[in-house]
């Protein structure tokens, strides 16, 4: 169906069922209207050369389902620096001393991430990241050199030790450290928020045969002198626990990397297992401002382990004491992974935000008794072995962890033991029959496939588990739309066609509900439990084409599109309803769309903000619009969206009406043109006595706009006020912008 024929339909069936599974269609849309320009805020008034578009609101005539909660929830993976260094306060990189893995890009025939050995590539890569972490160009190559001579990666000598491995007290790899001279040791470049807070907390496990102590430091500028200092003492021949404070003085730059270093006090051997370091406000080792961000956006629930890493973790490893857990190399993504971040400072970091937890268990390499007993120790009495376990850890009350989500996009080959979707079947059955066991109150949720491609899989995972499918099944899609663009398109014709992906993406949803109620599902559900755009940037279309996409105005998750798309996303949500239950964004912290650690400084991209202003829709009532506007034709650039449709026209203008919990009109609007700004007339009918309206806008200049650490609040939610009069106001909305509108009830 083209989009020239969806809207016609459209507008034939306002508010009614559409024949295609659609419950209710919770905005009815007329053509007539807009075109677009290139500086974003909100005007009181008509702008030259802007369109007329008209949106006319029935506070009266509601829908008979109220806007999910968990439409705003987001995502967390284990990836790169999400958790590791992310939403964990932890500063140090390798703590734990490992054998630091790299990773090729490449997946063996069963999903499992390969790592490089050749020493050449290796130290290309430590010359890449040395950056990042703060580290001096001049001593770089000292870091690599001492990563030769058995150091562990990502930290240097201080004067001539000799390095070797050694074994920790539960196994694994710790380091060995024999210094000649006192002042020898060990040491990395490392950034500090000292913008925050100038007291730091260390722990370390250690242990010497013939050394009474050792110094944790900090040097100040250029590492020449140190400005903050703890002795660690007495030491023993036994592996022992230390702990202490460092307080960087006020009179240091916050803006500069500092380095960390453990020096002998005397000559002799120390072999040292982990080092620790934390700000000293963090809470439950979680990074503060992630939490703060977070939970200012009213976040409804998150999701977790994975992602892709969830076909390979096992749980047990992120439990009980940090020195007893395991480093492993992280078989998705490569690199570390340390397993400080477990089930219990998952759950914390839920309570500090304020948000349920969902757990995505391994259905790759995992078994279902590893899953019930999971489910187990997350919900089960202390008097259970599980249970018995998560008391001993200091939770002697249960989590009561409702959702739970088995396996991760388990049909696509980079998935650690993928299957096909017969196979799927079989472990879907599997997991439910031991988890239900373990807590029969649980939400279970299904790994479908992508509604752009996977009809196969979706289809094959409704008949085959049909005998234990639920009548509230609840399947998954992963709409990670885009593809591999050439560098000769249009940078606005990317933004474009993406602004008509929430529309395709309408009409197949509603079609696969179809699918699940004539499979016998009589309350089908859906949650998407990760989204982002997911464009790139290919070869030009010709040797002769000249490029003019690039990086820089590609629009991706950490740019202005991302909020609009996400919130049209949202919209498309609402209008199945009941269908779609929950969405999970991608992701937190420095993975997909949300905020940006760097230089453990954090600040957030443009659809986080979206996000939080979309959360005051949860659980609010839509109401029927009337929105006329022009349409626009999508130019078909991205792949994915190619694939699926030969033609397809969407709305210059979306709009989204409800009413909150509190009585008030809530409006969200947003303008997906690229030309003009629209002149927009909005009309209530029936709704008091309204005198104003509240405004947050968020706009910029052009969609691959975004933040930075240079700039962080570049984007960023504007609040006006402006008065309705009988019942109607005009405002004029510049192009790349989301607005949200709020009229109290008087």
């Amino acid at each position: 169906m083209t989009g020239d024929i969806a809207m016609k339909k459209l507008n034939t069936h306002i508010w009614k069922p559409l024949r295609m599974g659609v419950t209710a269609l919770l905005c009815a849309v007329q053509i007539s209207c807009a075109v677009e320009s290139t500086n974003n805020a909100v005007s009181p008034s008509s702008s030259p050369g802007a369109e007329k578009a008209s949106l006319i609101v029935h506070p009266r005539e509601e829908s008979k389902y109220s806007i999910p909660r968990y439409i705003t929830g987001k995502f967390c993976e284990h990836l790169y620096f999400n958790i590791t260094n992310g939403m964990d306060a932890q500063i140090l990189r390798n703590p734990t001393f490992s054998d630091y893995p790299f990773r090729t890009g490449q997946m063996s025939p069963d999903g499992v991430a390969t790592f490089h050995f050749d020493g050449e590539e290796i130290a290309r890569r430590i010359r890449n990241g040395a950056g990042r972490w703060g580290w001096p160009e001049s001593e770089i190559e000292a870091l690599i050199k001492s990563r030769n001579e058995a150091l562990a990666c990502w930290w240097v000598k201080l004067g001539p030790v000799d390095a070797s491995p050694d074994t920790g007290p539960y196994g694994g790899r710790a380091q060995r450290i024999h210094a000649g001279a006192p002042g020898q040791g060990i040491a990395q470049w490392t950034w500090l928020p000292l913008h925050r807070i100038r007291k730091y907390n260390f722990e370390i496990w250690v242990r010497s045969p013939d050394m009474k102590s050792l110094t944790v430091a900090v040097f100040g500028l250029e590492g020449k002198e140190i400005c903050a200092r703890k002795k660690v003492s007495p030491l023993s021949s036994r592996w022992e626990r230390f702990e202490g404070t460092l307080e960087i003085p006020g009179k240091l730059s916050a803006d500069k990397a500092y380095k960390f270093a453990l020096i002998a006090d005397e000559a002799g051997q120390f072999v040292i297992e982990r080092i620790l370091l934390y700000p000293a406000d963090h809470i439950n080792r979680a990074d503060p401002d992630v939490i703060r961000f977070l939970k200012q956006s009213d976040l409804p629930i998150l999701r977790w382990p994975g992602g892709n890493f969830a076909s390979g973790y096992h749980w047990a490893d992120g439990v009980g004491s940090i020195e007893s857990r395991p480093t492993l190399p992280n078989y998705a993504w490569g690199e570390q992974e340390n397993n400080f971040f477990g089930t219990d400072e998952f759950i914390a970091f839920c309570r500090a935000v304020g948000c349920e937890p969902m757990i995505c268990v391994n259905a790759g390499d995992g078994t279902p008794e590893e899953a019930a007993r999971w489910v187990q120790y997350c919900n089960g009495g202390r008097v259970s072995p599980m249970g018995k376990l998560r008391a001993g850890s200091g939770h002697p009350k249960p989590f009561d962890v409702r959702h739970w989500e088995i396996g991760n996009e388990l049909w696509g080959r980079w998935q650690y033991h993928w299957t096909t979707a017969e196979g799927y079947v079989d472990r879907y059955k599997q997991f439910v029959k031991a988890m239900l066991k373990a807590d029969p109150d649980i939400k279970i949720y299904a790994c479908g496939a992508p509604v752009m491609w996977g009809k196969n899989w979706n289809d094959a995972l409704i008949a085959g588990a049909a005998d234990i499918l639920s009548p509230d099944f609840v399947g998954t899609d992963h709409p990670l739309i885009g593809g591999s663009v050439a560098a000769d398109t249009d940078p606005l014709d990317v933004f474009r066609d993406f602004m008509a992906v929430p529309e395709v993406l309408e009409q197949k949803w509603a079609a696969l509900q179809k699918d699940m109620k004539n499979g016998g599902i009589k309350n089908p559900r859906l949650a998407v439990t990760e989204l982002q755009m997911f464009a790139r940037v290919g070869r030009p279309s010709s040797p002769e084409a000249s490029r003019r996409l690039t990086h820089r105005n590609l629009v991706s998750p950490s740019t202005q599109a991302e909020a609009l798309y996400d919130v049209l996303i949202y919209h498309t949500s609402v209008r199945l309803a009941p269908f779609v239950k929950m969405v999970t964004h991608s992701a937190t912290v420095n993975h997909g769309g949300g905020l940006r650690k760097t230089r453990e400084r954090v600040y957030a991209n443009p659809c986080h903000y979206a996000q939080a202003m979309f959360a005051a829709f949860a659980e609010a009532i839509p109401v029927r619009t009337e929105l006329n506007c022009s349409t626009k034709k999508a130019p078909l650039v991205l792949p994915d969206l190619k694939n699926v449709t030969s033609s397809w026209s969407y709305k210059s203008v979306d709009a989204l009406a409800a009413i909150a919990s509190d009585g008030s009109l809530l409006i969200s609007i947003v303008h997906k043109g690229t030309d003009n700004p629209v002149d927009l007339d909005v009309t209530l009918k029936g709704f008091g006595s309204a005198k104003k309206v509240d405004i947050q806008t968020l706009s910029a200049d052009v969609p691959w706009a975004g933040n930075t650490l240079e700039d962080p609040r570049a984007i960023i939610p504007a609040n006006t006020v402006k008065r309705i009069e009988k019942g109607k106001l005009s405002i004029t909305i510049k192009p790349y912008t989301v607005l949200l509108m709020k009229i109290p009830v008087m």
